[in-house]
Protein backbone atom coordinates (compact mmCIF):
# COMPACT_ATOMS: atom_id res chain seq x y z
CA UNK A 1 0.00 0.00 0.00
CA UNK A 2 1.37 3.41 -0.95
CA UNK A 3 0.41 4.98 2.41
CA UNK A 4 2.93 2.70 4.16
CA UNK A 5 5.82 3.90 2.02
CA UNK A 6 8.08 6.71 3.13
CA UNK A 7 8.50 9.69 0.85
CA UNK A 8 12.03 8.55 0.05
CA UNK A 9 10.74 5.10 -0.93
CA UNK A 10 8.09 6.69 -3.14
CA UNK A 11 10.77 8.76 -4.85
CA UNK A 12 12.98 5.71 -5.47
CA UNK A 13 10.02 3.74 -6.80
CA UNK A 14 8.96 6.52 -9.17
CA UNK A 15 12.42 7.20 -10.54
CA UNK A 16 12.87 3.56 -11.49
CA UNK A 17 9.31 3.27 -12.85
CA UNK A 18 9.61 6.37 -15.04
CA UNK A 19 13.03 5.25 -16.26
CA UNK A 20 11.56 1.87 -17.22
CA UNK A 21 8.66 3.66 -18.92
CA UNK A 22 11.08 5.71 -21.04
CA UNK A 23 12.38 4.54 -24.41
CA UNK A 24 15.68 6.43 -24.28
CA UNK A 25 16.53 6.64 -20.57
CA UNK A 26 15.99 3.11 -19.26
CA UNK A 27 19.67 2.68 -18.47
CA UNK A 28 20.31 6.18 -17.11
CA UNK A 29 22.29 6.14 -13.88
CA UNK A 30 20.21 7.26 -10.90
CA UNK A 31 21.78 9.94 -8.67
CA UNK A 32 22.46 8.92 -5.08
CA UNK A 33 21.15 12.09 -3.45
CA UNK A 34 17.45 12.90 -3.05
CA UNK A 35 17.67 16.26 -4.80
CA UNK A 36 19.27 14.62 -7.81
CA UNK A 37 16.53 11.98 -7.82
CA UNK A 38 13.86 14.68 -7.62
CA UNK A 39 15.35 16.50 -10.58
CA UNK A 40 15.58 13.29 -12.59
CA UNK A 41 11.98 12.34 -11.80
CA UNK A 42 10.69 15.78 -12.77
CA UNK A 43 12.68 15.68 -16.00
CA UNK A 44 11.30 12.25 -16.92
CA UNK A 45 7.78 13.48 -16.17
CA UNK A 46 8.35 16.62 -18.26
CA UNK A 47 9.41 14.74 -21.39
CA UNK A 48 6.86 11.93 -21.13
CA UNK A 49 4.27 11.85 -23.89
CA UNK A 50 0.63 11.37 -22.83
CA UNK A 51 -0.08 7.65 -22.59
CA UNK A 52 -1.30 5.06 -20.12
CA UNK A 53 0.66 4.65 -16.89
CA UNK A 54 0.35 1.60 -14.67
CA UNK A 55 -2.25 2.21 -11.96
CA UNK A 56 0.08 1.15 -9.17
CA UNK A 57 2.72 3.65 -10.31
CA UNK A 58 0.06 6.33 -10.65
CA UNK A 59 -1.02 5.74 -7.05
CA UNK A 60 2.55 6.17 -5.81
CA UNK A 61 2.94 9.31 -7.93
CA UNK A 62 -0.21 10.80 -6.41
CA UNK A 63 0.93 10.14 -2.84
CA UNK A 64 4.39 11.50 -3.61
CA UNK A 65 3.13 14.73 -5.21
CA UNK A 66 0.57 15.42 -2.49
CA UNK A 67 3.25 15.03 0.14
CA UNK A 68 5.58 17.34 -1.80
CA UNK A 69 2.85 19.97 -1.87
CA UNK A 70 2.20 19.51 1.86
CA UNK A 71 5.91 20.01 2.44
CA UNK A 72 5.86 23.19 0.37
CA UNK A 73 2.86 24.44 2.34
CA UNK A 74 -0.71 24.81 1.11
CA UNK A 75 -2.02 28.39 1.14
CA UNK A 76 -5.75 28.95 1.73
CA UNK A 77 -7.95 31.91 0.82
CA UNK A 78 -8.17 32.97 4.47
CA UNK A 79 -4.42 33.60 4.44
CA UNK A 80 -4.61 36.04 1.51
CA UNK A 81 -6.07 39.45 2.38
CA UNK A 82 -8.57 41.16 0.10
CA UNK A 83 -7.30 44.51 -1.11
CA UNK A 84 -10.24 45.84 -3.09
CA UNK A 85 -13.51 44.52 -4.55
CA UNK A 86 -12.66 40.85 -4.01
CA UNK A 87 -9.20 41.22 -5.57
CA UNK A 88 -5.95 40.12 -3.92
CA UNK A 89 -2.24 39.84 -4.64
CA UNK A 90 -0.18 36.82 -3.65
CA UNK A 91 3.51 36.30 -4.38
CA UNK A 92 4.77 32.76 -4.66
CA UNK A 93 4.30 29.34 -6.23
CA UNK A 94 0.80 29.06 -7.72
CA UNK A 95 0.78 25.27 -7.17
CA UNK A 96 0.42 25.92 -3.42
CA UNK A 97 -2.92 27.74 -3.68
CA UNK A 98 -6.06 25.98 -2.42
CA UNK A 99 -8.55 27.81 -4.64
CA UNK A 100 -11.31 26.71 -6.99
CA UNK A 101 -9.16 27.40 -10.06
CA UNK A 102 -5.67 28.48 -11.02
CA UNK A 103 -4.78 29.83 -14.45
CA UNK A 104 -2.01 28.25 -16.49
CA UNK A 105 -0.20 30.20 -19.21
CA UNK A 106 -0.29 27.50 -21.88
CA UNK A 107 0.98 27.21 -25.45
CA UNK A 108 -1.22 26.45 -28.44
CA UNK A 109 -0.47 22.69 -28.25
CA UNK A 110 -1.99 22.65 -24.73
CA UNK A 111 0.13 19.70 -23.56
CA UNK A 112 2.39 21.45 -21.09
CA UNK A 113 6.10 22.21 -21.25
CA UNK A 114 8.33 19.36 -22.45
CA UNK A 115 11.63 21.06 -21.50
CA UNK A 116 13.14 19.17 -18.54
CA UNK A 117 13.17 21.25 -15.34
CA UNK A 118 12.06 24.42 -17.14
CA UNK A 119 11.05 27.20 -14.76
CA UNK A 120 7.90 28.28 -16.62
CA UNK A 121 4.53 28.07 -14.88
CA UNK A 122 3.28 25.54 -17.46
CA UNK A 123 6.06 23.15 -16.47
CA UNK A 124 5.49 23.66 -12.76
CA UNK A 125 1.73 23.12 -12.92
CA UNK A 126 2.02 19.96 -15.03
CA UNK A 127 4.78 18.58 -12.80
CA UNK A 128 2.86 18.91 -9.54
CA UNK A 129 -0.55 18.02 -10.95
CA UNK A 130 0.87 14.73 -12.25
CA UNK A 131 0.92 12.96 -15.59
CA UNK A 132 -2.88 12.72 -15.60
CA UNK A 133 -3.04 16.40 -16.52
CA UNK A 134 -1.15 16.02 -19.81
CA UNK A 135 -3.30 12.99 -20.60
CA UNK A 136 -6.51 14.98 -20.07
CA UNK A 137 -5.24 17.92 -22.14
CA UNK A 138 -4.38 15.45 -24.89
CA UNK A 139 -7.86 13.92 -24.79
CA UNK A 140 -9.49 17.32 -25.07
CA UNK A 141 -7.19 18.37 -27.93
CA UNK A 142 -7.89 15.13 -29.79
CA UNK A 143 -11.61 15.79 -29.50
CA UNK A 144 -11.11 19.30 -30.86
CA UNK A 145 -8.96 17.99 -33.72
CA UNK A 146 -11.64 15.47 -34.65
CA UNK A 147 -14.01 18.42 -34.96
CA UNK A 148 -11.78 21.08 -36.51
CA UNK A 149 -9.05 19.11 -38.28
CA UNK A 150 -5.74 17.42 -37.47
CA UNK A 151 -3.79 20.72 -37.52
CA UNK A 152 -5.98 22.36 -34.87
CA UNK A 153 -4.18 24.44 -32.24
CA UNK A 154 -5.83 26.23 -29.36
CA UNK A 155 -6.52 29.87 -30.31
CA UNK A 156 -5.39 32.81 -28.21
CA UNK A 157 -7.73 33.70 -25.33
CA UNK A 158 -9.86 30.53 -25.60
CA UNK A 159 -9.72 28.82 -22.19
CA UNK A 160 -9.66 25.07 -21.55
CA UNK A 161 -10.79 23.66 -18.20
CA UNK A 162 -9.26 20.57 -16.59
CA UNK A 163 -9.16 18.95 -13.19
CA UNK A 164 -6.40 19.97 -10.78
CA UNK A 165 -5.48 16.36 -9.92
CA UNK A 166 -2.83 16.47 -7.18
CA UNK A 167 -2.81 20.26 -6.80
CA UNK A 168 -4.67 21.97 -3.96
CA UNK A 169 -6.66 23.83 -6.64
CA UNK A 170 -9.80 22.02 -7.78
CA UNK A 171 -9.49 23.04 -11.42
CA UNK A 172 -6.99 24.51 -13.88
CA UNK A 173 -7.86 26.99 -16.61
CA UNK A 174 -5.34 26.72 -19.44
CA UNK A 175 -5.17 29.74 -21.72
CA UNK A 176 -2.91 30.86 -24.57
CA UNK A 177 -1.92 34.49 -24.22
CA UNK A 178 -0.92 36.86 -27.03
CA UNK A 179 2.67 36.72 -28.29
CA UNK A 180 4.40 40.06 -28.77
CA UNK A 181 6.71 39.72 -31.79
CA UNK A 182 7.54 43.39 -32.28
CA UNK A 183 5.77 46.46 -30.96
CA UNK A 184 2.78 46.24 -28.68
CA UNK A 185 -0.48 46.86 -30.53
CA UNK A 186 -4.08 47.56 -29.51
CA UNK A 187 -5.04 44.18 -30.94
CA UNK A 188 -2.57 42.41 -28.64
CA UNK A 189 -3.85 44.39 -25.68
CA UNK A 190 -7.39 43.37 -26.53
CA UNK A 191 -6.35 39.72 -26.78
CA UNK A 192 -4.83 39.89 -23.31
CA UNK A 193 -7.98 41.49 -21.92
CA UNK A 194 -9.96 38.68 -23.55
CA UNK A 195 -7.81 36.12 -21.71
CA UNK A 196 -8.95 37.53 -18.37
CA UNK A 197 -12.55 38.10 -19.41
CA UNK A 198 -13.02 34.68 -21.01
CA UNK A 199 -11.42 32.93 -18.05
CA UNK A 200 -13.78 34.65 -15.63
CA UNK A 201 -16.73 33.78 -17.85
CA UNK A 202 -15.66 30.12 -17.76
CA UNK A 203 -15.26 30.21 -13.98
CA UNK A 204 -18.74 31.69 -13.56
CA UNK A 205 -20.25 29.06 -15.88
CA UNK A 206 -18.68 26.28 -13.79
CA UNK A 207 -19.40 27.79 -10.35
CA UNK A 208 -15.72 28.33 -9.60
CA UNK A 209 -15.89 31.04 -6.96
CA UNK A 210 -12.17 31.76 -6.51
CA UNK A 211 -9.51 31.99 -9.19
CA UNK A 212 -5.79 32.80 -9.19
CA UNK A 213 -4.36 34.36 -12.33
CA UNK A 214 -0.72 34.11 -13.26
CA UNK A 215 0.90 36.99 -15.17
CA UNK A 216 -0.33 35.87 -18.59
CA UNK A 217 2.04 36.43 -21.56
CA UNK A 218 4.70 38.34 -19.60
CA UNK A 219 7.35 35.62 -19.82
CA UNK A 220 8.56 34.11 -23.09
CA UNK A 221 5.52 35.68 -24.85
CA UNK A 222 7.16 39.08 -24.16
CA UNK A 223 4.13 41.18 -23.17
CA UNK A 224 5.41 44.23 -21.21
CA UNK A 225 4.68 43.33 -17.57
CA UNK A 226 3.61 46.77 -16.37
CA UNK A 227 1.09 47.20 -19.19
CA UNK A 228 -0.07 43.60 -18.68
CA UNK A 229 -0.81 44.35 -15.01
CA UNK A 230 -2.81 47.45 -15.98
CA UNK A 231 -4.90 45.43 -18.43
CA UNK A 232 -5.40 42.61 -15.92
CA UNK A 233 -6.60 44.83 -13.10
CA UNK A 234 -8.79 46.99 -15.35
CA UNK A 235 -10.42 43.98 -17.06
CA UNK A 236 -11.00 41.99 -13.87
CA UNK A 237 -12.33 45.02 -12.00
CA UNK A 238 -14.85 45.80 -14.75
CA UNK A 239 -15.89 42.13 -15.03
CA UNK A 240 -16.53 41.88 -11.28
CA UNK A 241 -18.63 45.05 -11.37
CA UNK A 242 -20.67 43.67 -14.28
CA UNK A 243 -21.11 40.17 -12.76
CA UNK A 244 -21.85 40.83 -9.12
CA UNK A 245 -21.77 37.70 -6.96
CA UNK A 246 -20.62 35.29 -9.68
CA UNK A 247 -16.96 35.10 -8.59
CA UNK A 248 -16.01 35.92 -5.00
CA UNK A 249 -12.22 36.16 -5.12
CA UNK A 250 -9.68 36.94 -7.81
CA UNK A 251 -6.02 36.58 -6.88
CA UNK A 252 -3.24 38.07 -8.97
CA UNK A 253 -0.43 35.58 -8.46
CA UNK A 254 3.00 37.10 -9.01
CA UNK A 255 6.48 35.67 -8.72
CA UNK A 256 8.77 38.65 -9.31
CA UNK A 257 9.08 41.60 -6.92
CA UNK A 258 8.56 44.10 -9.74
CA UNK A 259 5.29 42.46 -10.75
CA UNK A 260 4.08 42.60 -7.15
CA UNK A 261 4.90 46.31 -7.08
CA UNK A 262 2.91 46.94 -10.27
CA UNK A 263 -0.20 45.27 -8.86
CA UNK A 264 0.15 46.92 -5.45
CA UNK A 265 0.26 50.35 -7.08
CA UNK A 266 -2.78 49.57 -9.23
CA UNK A 267 -4.88 48.16 -6.38
CA UNK A 268 -4.00 50.64 -3.64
Amino acid sequence: MTEKMTQEQRLDTLVEAFKADSVHYKDLQTPEDNEGKRRLLRSLMNIRMPRKLDDSVLAVQDEYLRERIRENGVVTLSEIPVIRNGMSIWQGDITRLAVDAIVNAANSQMLGCFVPMHTCIDNCIHTFAGVQLRAECNRQMNQLRSRYGRDYEQPTAVPMLTDGYNLPAKKIVHIVGPIVEGRLTKALEQELANCYRNTLDLCAENDLRSVAFCCISTGVFRFPPERAAEIAVDTVSKWLDEHTGQVDRVIFNVFKDKDKAYYEELLQ
